[in-house]
């Protein structure tokens, strides 16, 4: 029987020389897509993490409504979102979306998916990859994992521990990289609409935000600009809303696509660069590549592909998506730039409800709920499981009630 425990204090020993078919590094949005994507392949698969399952958040913790739903995690949910409105110095537009956002509490969040796999969990800061210079064997050979706790061992290892990148062969130092920064603060308080101010007075390249959360104001700012800091701006937001800045929590979070498989490891979620630029949302794309990896793995598992295969193709579905990253980076780089004004025109033109629909629909194609349910290697024609529906709209209504 699979004992689910997390070591605590005396009981917190030696890990080393532990093994496993399937080590997952990193317990949040990835990694635990990854895991869950396993269950009921019949290997031992073991997650790992520094803290708790659902102990730290770092974002605002809010995602397209129809992909919570897919994912079963609709317990999860504390407020839908159906609008959102983008502030200027010139002005104000909302958008009735096609699709709604939901704010959702974390902790809950993360159980609700471990809940959905088999893996084992335990508490360990992962330090980095032994003998990270010695090329792997055989397919069948194990690759060392070092905790504090001691070194893991598996044939399949997932990196989901974020922009560290901490199983890679380099990792990023800010502000030196493409990375930018996020701050918020977490007042109580009551509203309707997820908010988004691009105002360069705020922050020079970002945006600020105000999510609700039933009860809870998620209030944050931005910056694409990683020497830029974000303190005084989200303590500025807060106090023009008439808000406490209590509750502090932040991050860096990447803006660029990186290699999905290096040196036998499999990347996920900001190890990878999954988080879409401009909006700085990963959440759904985490969810999104974490399904795919574990698609790969369970073929692995299953004898039906081998490590170098899945490692090439998981690789290949990731990098199919850089055209839209590109796109997403060239906007991030664009809006900043634009003089207020034009952007405020611009944003009041799109708020046209058409093109609402098509541009909110694109944006929610490249990484669609139905994926979750595709049930497909992700060597298969990538838009498969991404198609939208006649119309060239999304088959949201679909996933809603999943």
């Amino acid at each position: 029987m699979t004992v689910r425990a997390t070591a605590r204090g005396a009981e917190r020993g030696s890990l080393d020389g532990t093994t496993a078919d399937v080590i997952i590094c990193g317990a949040s949005f990835a990694g635990l897509a990854v895991a869950r994507e396993l269950a009921g392949c019949g290997a031992s698969v073991l997650l790992v993490d520094r803290y708790e399952l659902g102990e730290r958040a770092t974002s605002a913790c809010a995602a397209p409504t129809p992909w919570l739903h897919a994912l079963g995690l609709g317990e999860a949910i504390r407020q839908e979102i159906p609008h959102m409105r983008f502030i200027t110095p010139h002005g104000s537009v909302r958008y009735r979306l096609p699709w709604s956002w939901s704010a959702f509490d974390y902790r809950h969040l993360c159980q609700l998916l471990y809940a959905q796999s088999d893996a084992r969990f335990h508490t360990a800061k992962v330090q980095g990859r032994a003998n990270l210079d010695q090329p792997v064997e055989g397919e069948g050979e194990g690759i060392g994992v070092v905790t504090d706790r001691g070194v893991l061992r598996a044939p399949l290892v997932v990196d989901a521990l974020g922009w560290r990148r901490v199983l890679g062969e380099s990792g990023y130092q800010p502000p030196n990289a493409p990375l930018s920064r996020g701050l918020e603060v977490h007042p109580g308080a009551h509203s309707g609409d997820l908010d988004v101010w691009i105002e360069r007075s705020l922050v020079r390249r970002g945006y600020g935000w105000r999510v609700p959360a039933a009860g809870e104001a998620r209030v944050g700012v931005a910056s694409y600009a990683p020497a830029d800091h974000v303190r005084r701006p989200t303590v500025e937001l807060a106090e023009r809303l008439d808000l406490e800045a209590v509750g502090y929590q932040g991050n860096w979070f990447p803006h660029r696509l990186r290699p999905a498989a290096e040196s036998s490891i499999f990347f996920v979620g900001d190890s990878a660069g999954h988080c879409f630029p401009l909006s700085g949302e990963g959440i759904r794309t985490a969810f999104y590549f974490g399904i795919a990896c574990g698609r790969e793995l369970t073929a692995v598992l299953g004898q039906r592909s081998s490590r170098t295969e899945a490692l090439a193709r998981y690789a290949a579905f990731s990098a199919g998506h850089a055209r839209a990253f590109a796109i997403a980076g060239r906007l991030q780089r664009l809006v900043p730039a634009l003089p207020p004004r034009m952007l405020t025109a611009g944003l009041r033109l799109l708020g046209r409800q058409p093109l609402i629909d098509r541009s909110f629909g694109w944006y929610l194609d490249q990484a669609h709920p139905s994926f979750a349910g595709a049930g497909q290697s992700v060597g298969r024609k990538q838009s498969d499981p991404r198609r939208s529906s006649a119309g060239g709209q999304p088959p949201v209504q679909a996933n809603q009630g999943a």
